[in-house]
């Protein structure tokens, strides 16, 4: 079993492979109860959008992680993985400056990522 910290490297590992932009690795731990992490990206296209989505869940399942839920819509704009202690967050750029979640949880910490992805 992972623990949530690699979890979350392993989900951010798994989106830069798939080049996902801006990555986002928030630690909420100490500000909700929702999820340990959170991790957000855009996606170029939605077919990006669905490679990601398909791509984190693979990789996780074949680690023995499996999602609780899943949410939203592909062709929409943005795509929700919940892993329980890690919630992945998939956007087009459009919806995600709508919703605009780094703000909403500016609180978090923001995680250097950079000894995660590729370079």
């Amino acid at each position: 079993m992972l623990t949530p910290k690699e979890i979350a490297e392993l989900i951010v590992q798994t989106l830069d492979n798939k080049k996902a932009q801006d990555i986002k690795l928030l630690k909420t731990h100490n500000i909700t109860v929702l999820a340990d992490y959170f991790a957000i990206c855009t996606a170029t296209s939605t077919t990006q959008l669905k490679t990601l989505s398909d791509e984190v869940e693979k990789v996780l399942k074949d680690k023995g992680e499996m999602p609780l839920r899943r949410e939203g819509h592909r062709t929409g704009g943005w795509v929700l993985i919940d892993f329980g202690c890690v919630v992945v967050h998939l956007f087009l750029q459009e919806a995600r400056e709508f919703y605009t979640l780094e703000r909403l949880w500016s609180d978090a910490q923001d995680i250097d990522i950079t000894d995660i992805v590729t370079q």
